[in-house]
């Protein structure tokens, strides 16, 4: 079979194109995008589709090469909305999606959707195209429920919407050996139908830059000692923990002595307090209350392309998160050659090897953090060993290979209909 493979990539709720650190963009924006724009040079079409949500965007977008797009599809109003409300368009975007196949006399050989509410539209066109559906979750509803705070849960229609998916992907994509556990555990799915692909990175775009040219393309001192976060400003973050620890590093008088700041990557912090993200707000009054306002500094929203410049001019990144189905800052700034602290909670517990390129520390737990980056920024040689050894094992995660890998899984679900002759020509297996 000598056919080029064509995929319906499906990322409803939000677009590869957007600029990372907004309420609901992310790894996952990242991932679809690279992923996409490997397969593509892998002789793989693959077009996007996801929810417009801002009419003056043009409808097609070329910006991942090789003929793959990115298709804007109209589904409720043409504005972000909360993701409770986005659930009843979903109807409208498979139709959408269907009208613009039909004009465009586009025909796919699977589905690869990308979080619940996608696998929910590729159920529907699954049912209109007879083929097979490929689904990642990026995170679970119940795992996040096991840690939310109040007014974080997930409601019933997340969880009801999940089993849907589950009942008709034909082949689930788990980033991490935590992940497929939890799906077999919570969700009673058979191994079956899991596999385990981690997310890639981008080794061509994230590399170590040398520390002063970092600091002085971003501005920063180049004396400075910096931690770095990097992501969506919410609670499920922990950033609150990071900010407690470095309010104990001030308190021991560690700040001043290297000359540490934090810089915190994500939101928008130069809005109006009346238009501010409540958690933001709640962060800024935290560094106040506890007197470190001086020492942290809120960045907002950073474009992909500049942050290897922040990874590699920081001293360490800190990932505190209450839950991370696998942890895409982090490969990113190991990548940069910045050893990363990170809670020892789903994805990062196997991604950070504890010791060797960062540290693993209890979730929620400030103290642990604060002993963490004393003994790290007060050490130079221990962060160049770290360093070297987080740049090194972030090149097993080039996407090359991981787009082989899910490859692989396409050929899983698709050789049954292909009689085990499966593209092996184009896509240069």
């Amino acid at each position: 079979m000598t056919d080029k493979l064509h995929v319906a990539m499906l990322s409803y709720h939000t677009c590869p194109l957007a600029t990372l650190g907004g309420k609901d963009t992310g790894g996952m924006n990242v991932y679809v995008k690279e992923l996409t724009c490997r397969l593509g040079r892998m002789n793989v079409h693959a077009d996007v589709y996801t929810r417009s949500q801002d009419e003056h965007i043009p409808q097609v977008v070329h910006d991942l090469g090789y003929g793959n797009r990115v298709v804007h599809i109209p589904a409720g109003p043409e504005v972000p909305l909360p993701k409770a409300q986005l659930a009843e368009y979903i109807p409208d975007f498979v139709d959408g999606i269907l009208k613009f196949t039909a004009k465009k006399e586009i025909s796919y050989d699977l589905i690869h959707s990308h979080y619940w509410m996608s696998g929910i539209a590729a159920r529907d066109l699954k049912a209109a195209w007879d083929v097979p559906v490929v689904h990642m979750f990026h995170t679970l509803g119940l795992m996040k429920n096991r840690i939310a705070g109040e007014g974080e849960y997930e409601g019933d229609y997340r969880i009801d919407g999940e089993r849907e998916v589950l009942d008709i992907a034909d082949l689930v994509v788990a980033a991490t050996p935590a992940e497929l556990a939890q799906l077999q555990w919570l969700y009673e799915i058979n191994a079956d139908h899991l596999t385990v692909v981690p997310p890639g990175v981008d080794t061509c775009h994230f590399y170590p830059i040398p520390k002063d040219e970092a600091k002085n393309y971003i501005g920063a001192k180049e004396q400075n000692c910096m931690i770095l976060f990097v992501g969506r400003i919410e609670p499920l973050k922990g950033i609150d923990t990071l900010i407690r620890a470095v309010a104990l590093m001030h308190d021991q008088g560690f700040l001043n002595t290297y000359e540490v700041c934090l810089s915190i990557i994500g939101g928008d912090a130069d809005v109006s307090e009346e238009l501010m993200s409540a958690e933001m707000t709640r962060l800024m009054n935290l560094c106040s209350e506890l007197g470190i306002d001086e020492y942290v500094n809120f960045m907002g929203k950073r474009s992909q392309e500049k942050l290897p410049y922040f990874y590699s001019a920081a001293n360490v990144v800190v990932v505190p998160s209450h839950y991370e189905s696998f942890g895409m800052v982090a490969l990113e700034a190991m990548a940069c050659g910045t050893p990363v602290i990170a809670s020892q909670v789903g994805g990062l517990a196997y991604l950070i090897q504890d010791g060797e390129t960062g540290y693993h520390i209890p979730n929620q737990d400030p103290q642990a953090l604060s002993e963490k980056l004393m003994l790290l920024l007060s050490d130079p040689d221990l962060r160049r060993d770290m360093s070297l050894k987080a740049a090194m094992y972030a090149r097993d995660y080039s996407w090359s290979n991981i787009a082989n890998q899910i490859i692989e899984a396409y050929k899983r679900v698709l050789c049954p209909k292909k009689g085990g002759k499966i593209y092996t020509h184009e896509i240069g297996m």
